[in-house]
């Protein structure tokens, strides 16, 4: 295995509709059209020789829009389980809705983790509210993933497309819920721009708390956090392409560009994921 990518996005449910801020980040990132069979999906990242770890999002609330199922998403998990691993998606608006399904799609449907974006489902992850989920989820054993930071849907249009990006400061939102829930493995998705040194603290503060580079190629990644990969953060940071909308062979040349020292390498791209997805070496 070359690498564990942490952020990959589902080809759209069949029978459903283009959800419209997937097409805002394709226009963003310049990105192809992505695949509309996910056997194609894993074909590419077989031959790259990837494993990856794939979601959905869910922003029924906030949009209206149907989102690709639990049972999709782990649909492709078993036609290829060597290149994927599945994470849930729920709203979390739906309340004790939301918190039945996570446990079905853990329980049922074998998947290992839960995909929240609180930009796009427009919610505070520390709001208690939400809590009852996180509760769910620690109960179950699952980490967490968090968009966190800038978000490229919406970005250079009237109003961000209403998106809000207030949702995603690292502080007090994530490092709220990663105090009130220690056991709980929380991973902040992507560079969290223009937070990073909330970023690096929290990442720094908790033990609990992991992030991803995903949604950035490297070279623009802050000088800030790959000093911090080089060095304190070593053990907490991992790859991560955002695919489609990056794909994770250009993210990787681009890695290999900068100056990571040679033993913090592959915790990046293999160990800490390991250790933040509890996968046997």
């Amino acid at each position: 295995m070359q690498a564990i990518d942490m952020h990959v996005h589902v080809p759209r449910e069949p029978g459903l509709p283009e959800i419209e801020i997937e097409a805002e980040l394709l226009r963003y990132f310049r990105a192809p059209p992505p695949p509309a069979d996910p056997a194609d999906m894993a074909a590419k990242f077989r031959e790259l020789d990837l494993f990856g770890v794939i979601f959905s999002v869910d922003t029924t609330t906030n949009t209206g829009e149907k989102p690709d199922s639990n049972d999709w998403v782990a649909g492709i998990v078993n036609a290829h389980p060597e290149q994927f691993m599945g994470f849930a998606t729920v709203d979390p608006w739906m309340g004790k809705a939301a918190c039945y399904e996570l446990e079905r799609a853990v329980k049922e449907l074998g998947l290992k983790g839960l995909k929240l974006h609180p930009i796009h489902q427009a919610f505070f992850p520390n709001d208690a509210r939400f809590y009852p989920l996180y509760e769910v989820a620690d109960g179950l054993g699952i980490p967490v993933l968090f968009h966190s930071g800038y978000a490229g849907a919406g970005s250079g249009t009237p109003g961000g497309s209403g998106l809000k990006l207030k949702y995603s400061q690292p502080i007090p939102c994530f490092d709220d819920v990663a105090a009130d829930f220690p056991n709980l493995t929380i991973i902040m998705a992507h560079p969290a721009w223009p937070w990073i040194e909330e970023q690096i603290a929290v990442a720094l503060h908790k033990s609990n708390v992991y992030l991803d580079l995903s949604g950035w190629m490297p070279r623009f990644i802050p000088e800030q956090l790959i000093r911090e990969t080089n060095t304190r953060l070593q053990d907490k940071v991992m790859f991560g392409s955002d695919y489609p909308f990056i794909q994770p062979d250009r993210w990787l040349h681009d890695f290999n560009g900068l100056e990571i020292r040679d033993h913090v390498i592959p915790k990046v791209l293999i160990d800490n994921a390991r250790h933040a997805l509890n996968i046997p070496a």
